[in-house]
């Protein structure tokens, strides 16, 4: 009965595709369970994903995860089947075979030139001569012991030809050769070893030291260069506040002695109109005498009125002297003059201790494709960031535009009003890549925090200062940055390839021909990470796909 109840497991836990106990055991949807390679490669064969035992459908491809209780019920099955040997004689890959039978070898004997388990080794512990023989941790390398010549153990070492030998070969060709056992030859060659081992030890504690002595010179520039920084922002602050508080002063100057004319102006313009006052008042008086009948009132209130015609002691416009500005701006531009003419001969004494080594010289771009080929990088889709009417094959590498929303989870990277997609990998240093184009596609590079939701113009490939992109079609090619269209003009091709040279700030569109076409290059700063994106716009079936390249190695 038991035999039976482990074939009937045995049953259950099989595969229907290739009828052996399950390997990596995963179930699908519909409950069914497969072997992970069975399943995939059954899918891989089909169009559509659907389950070989009840042929329901699965939209998109499902991830297959491995079923760890499936797995262990299958391990338990084989246990039971074939149960194990003992840890003491199991063998594993690398280990040595006892010469009596298919075993895992305790020991080798360098006398019978054979490799034993423990229960094969008990004659060399109780029996004599056995009981004499050299024993050693087992090895795979006891052959090497056998002369090749005379299928002898090699217990001689000649130090003539500086190589072990047998007894049979000391008898012929290395006769007359200064000859030693090998076990002499091992005894001083210990030693030898022992005073190298000395010296290596001595040369790694000597080379131990340097490393501490350049960690703390580290450490050491550390501090200076962190010291000379505060420093440097301190001394710059206080000249800014000394150049802001001077800057306060000499306006503060200025406007008080604006106050200070204006008074004086003013006071000026006040006794003036006073004496006009005074002018016109007088003269009403005199006009008023002129019309007088009385001739000894006249001559009387005239010689009273003498005095109205001699001058005043108010200065005229001309005689007044006003201090305008124009020293004060002088004397700000010299001090300007001053302060940079010193900052100008003092700046390179402090640029002078920087190494050339820490500026990066710009690289070349490549010219031909098989430059371009060794900067290939490998690039997939995100599924998590495409919208819902894009459906990504199964390497996540080409996007078909669809004309029904797809089955994808909910996701917060995820392009809600724009049909587009962003790569997993962000791209940083020197890269390329190709796009092979069907219908009209936008080729495009992004930062990762631009918008998922929103405008066409805070979303949008293109249409904003977090992205780049080419928009391909079988008819023109444009180039759009911040929303600023750019015509580009060239040989018309579907695909397209790209060069990203991050830390030059370098984005290169090229058309592929029979060569390689420049479309339009962008000289920039990029302050992130770049992500590849692509963007169908247009009819249902359009496409667009990642190309799979092999970079390009010159052997010399």
């Amino acid at each position: 009965m038991a035999q039976q109840t482990i074939q009937l497991d045995q049953e259950k836990l099989s595969c229907s595709i290739c009828l052996q106990l399950l390997k990596d055991p995963v179930t699908i949807p519909c409950g069914h369970s497969y072997c992970m390679d069975c399943i995939k490669n059954y899918w891989d064969e089909k169009e559509t994903h659907s389950c070989p035992q009840c042929r329901q459908i699965f939209t998109p491809r499902p991830v297959l995860v491995k079923n760890t209780m499936l797995a262990e019920l299958v391990e338990d099955l084989k246990k039971a089947e074939h149960p194990t040997a003992s840890s003491d004689y199991a063998c594993g890959p690398g280990d040595v075979f006892c010469s009596e039978r298919k075993q895992k070898g305790s020991k080798s004997c360098l006398v019978c030139m054979a490799s034993n388990c423990e229960h094969h080794l008990q004659p060399h512990y109780s029996v004599s001569p056995p009981k004499k023989h050299k024993l050693i941790k087992a090895t795979s390398k006891l052959q090497e012991n056998i002369c090749p010549r005379h299928d002898e153990v090699m217990k001689i070492f000649c130090r003539t030809d500086q190589q072990c030998i047998c007894y049979l070969c000391l008898m012929d060709e290395h006769k007359d050769h200064d000859t030693v056992s090998a076990a002499a030859e091992r005894a001083e060659r210990q030693k030898e070893l022992g005073r190298n081992r000395q010296k290596f030890l001595q040369r790694v504690q000597e080379r131990e030291k340097d490393v501490k002595m350049l960690h703390r010179k580290v450490e050491a520039i550390n501090l200076s260069a962190d010291k000379a920084f505060r420093e440097c922002d301190k001394a710059f602050k206080d000249l800014i506040s000394l150049i802001e508080k001077k800057s306060s002063e000499g306006k503060q100057k200025i406007r008080s002695k604006q106050k200070a004319e204006q008074n004086r102006v003013k006071e000026l313009q006040e006794k003036i109109e006073q004496e006009i006052r005074d002018l016109r008042r007088r003269d009403t008086e005199l006009q008023q005498l002129s019309l007088t009948e009385d001739h000894l009132h006249f001559l009387n209130s005239y010689s009273s009125l003498s005095h109205l015609s001699a001058s005043t002691n108010v200065p005229t416009y001309n005689n007044v002297t006003l201090q305008y500005f124009e020293d004060v701006t002088a004397s700000v531009s010299r001090t300007r003059d001053k302060v940079k003419a010193l900052l100008s001969d003092e700046w390179p004494k402090i640029s002078v201790g920087m190494t050339k080594a820490d500026i990066l010289l710009p690289q070349g771009e490549p010219k031909t494709r098989d430059e371009f080929l060794k900067y290939s990088c490998q690039i997939t889709l995100d599924p998590n960031t495409a919208h819902t009417l894009l459906s990504l094959s199964d390497s996540n590498r080409k996007v078909t535009l669809m004309s029904r929303n797809q089955s994808y989870l909910s996701h917060p990277d995820k392009f809600l009003d724009c049909r587009q997609v962003l790569s997993r990998e962000g791209l940083t240093g020197r890269c390329y890549w190709e796009v092979k184009c069907n219908g009209m596609v936008g080729v495009a590079v992004a930062y990762k925090d631009i918008d998922r939701r929103g405008t066409r113009e805070e979303c949008g490939f293109g249409l904003n200062d977090k992205s780049w992109a080419l928009t391909v079609s079988d008819r023109s090619y444009e180039f759009k940055h911040n929303n600023i269209p750019t015509p580009i003009p060239g040989p018309l091709s579907s695909r397209i390839g790209v060069y990203l040279d991050h830390r030059a700030g370098t984005l290169s569109f090229y058309s592929i021909t029979e060569t390689m076409n420049l479309l339009h290059r962008v000289q920039t700063r990029f302050t992130q990470s770049l992500y590849v994106g692509l963007w169908l716009p247009q009819s249902a079936g359009h496409t667009a796909e990642v190309c799979e390249l092999k970079k390009r190695i010159n052997i010399k």
